[in-house]
């Protein structure tokens, strides 16, 4: 009787949700790295810790808000969970089902913003640029609409004034960017001095991507590819992805409640389109195909936390520099304290580039003040914390903005990672100091 009533509010959950329907049996869908460190590492980290993580991502699943899921956490530079469960696609009936991974390539969405921003400051390590100056130095053309004392640094931390691209505007203007960056430099500034924060979700990436080909002669994606994609010895890691991996992608779900009209109606001045548009958006062939830098790195959990891992130890990967130590500390170091932001319309941290965690709480869990990292839509999470000395990605599928999986991804997967890493280093006076290196 219980069991039958179970199943029966389950499919109630499933209906009211729009999630799908999870067996009960989840060790088929699950994908383990052999990699993993064991109990008894320098982690610090015990077995059981690890595996109350992972019960807490299958609880999150099995809410049905997110056909894949995967995840990776390091600490102190070890791996200590990278896991995959779920489907590619053909979760929700469509197709016959196909499970994902850990190679199952996912789009970061606005989680790419980080390594875009990264890129810039990459930039000014290497004296193409000074992230001080006005953008219209290097892109005459953008200082129209008051834009003309913007600087890069007001546009790495979304303080540029031109959050979104116009309703009118054809959305299939995401795969041209020269189309793209002409409309943006048309636009009118919020103020044009940088003072008001407000959230860029597309319109930043397409500015970044001019700077580095007036700057360097390279696409942003050879830059991609040449500063972090080779370094680090990533397959994926690319803006959009190539035809032959099409196929392999996490398809994207719309689940969750339907969103009421306030919420559907922030979100679309947020995005440049209704969530429903946004989804089928980003399963065509033509956004895997593009280069879209605030929102299509496609990437696997493991490959996103490495490039977080990197940044945690200061610009080092396996004994090579990718970034000076200081160029780390201008992408991470908070700008302006927490304020609210006229796009998202919540108080956010930012540095020029990041989004920052908070205490007593903030994105990435309690006491989570020194974490930085990006969110992408809607639940995925990418983050480093040099207080726990901790790198994480969580990467999911679905697309859900209300839904029960709350619940379990905010109290029970975040705060199991966060208690099992608790802070071990003073976050007034113990954190790394930043020299040049050398």
């Amino acid at each position: 009787m219980f069991a039958r009533k179970k199943k029966l509010l389950q499919a109630i959950e499933r209906k009211v949700f729009r999630g799908f329907e999870v067996p009960e049996d989840l060790a088929p869908l699950t994908d383990i790295d052999p990699n993993e460190a064991g109990a008894g590492n320098k982690s610090g980290v015990t077995a059981e810790e690890v595996e109350s993580i992972w019960a807490g991502v299958e609880d999150f699943y099995r809410r049905g808000a997110h056909p894949f899921v995967s995840l990776c956490v390091r600490r102190h530079g070890e791996m200590i969970l990278n896991r995959s469960l779920g489907y590619v696609k053909g979760a929700m009936g469509e197709c016959e089902p196909v499970v994902g991974s850990l190679e199952t390539p996912v789009c970061l969405f606005s989680s790419s913003k980080a390594v875009s921003a990264m890129l810039i400051h990459k930039l000014a390590e290497e004296g193409h640029v000074e992230l001080l100056t006005p953008v219209s130095y290097y892109i005459p053309e953008f200082a129209a609409g008051g834009k003309a004392n913007i600087t890069i640094h007001d546009l790495l931390s979304h303080r540029a004034g031109v959050p979104g691209i116009a309703a009118d505007v054809p959305r299939d203007v995401l795969y041209n960017p020269d189309e793209a960056l002409r409309h943006i430099c048309e636009m009118e500034t919020l103020h044009s001095d940088g003072r008001i924060s407000a959230y860029h979700a597309v319109t930043g990436g397409f500015v970044m991507a001019k700077l580095v080909e007036v700057t360097t002669g390279l696409t942003i994606q050879q830059y991609l590819d040449t500063v972090f994609r080779q370094p680090l010895g990533m397959k994926y890691f690319t803006y959009g992805i190539g035809e032959e991996h099409h196929d392999n992608v996490a398809r994207h779900y719309e689940t969750g409640l339907k969103n009421p009209k306030p919420i559907e109606n922030l979100l679309s001045n947020v995005l440049g389109a209704s969530v429903s548009e946004v989804i089928e958006i980003s399963n065509s062939p033509e956004f895997k195909s593009s280069v879209i830098p605030s929102g299509n790195i496609y990437s696997t959990a493991e490959e996103a936390c490495r490039f977080f891992q990197m940044m945690l130890d200061r610009g080092e990967w396996q004994g090579q520099r990718v970034l000076d130590p200081v160029t780390v500390l201008r992408g991470t170091r908070e700008v302006g304290g927490a304020r609210l932001d006229k796009s998202l319309m919540l108080p956010m941290r930012y540095s020029a580039g990041m989004m920052l965690g908070g205490k007593p709480a903030g994105l990435y869990g309690v006491d989570t003040h020194h974490a930085f990292g990006h969110l992408g839509f809607s639940n995925i999470l990418c983050w480093a914390d040099p207080q726990r000395d901790l790198a994480v990605s969580l990467v999911s599928s679905g697309k859900p903005v209300i839904s029960s999986h709350i619940v379990p991804l905010l109290f029970t997967v975040l705060n199991r990672i966060n208690k099992a890493c608790e802070p071990c280093v003073d976050g007034l006076y113990d954190l790394p100091q930043y020299h040049p290196a050398g």
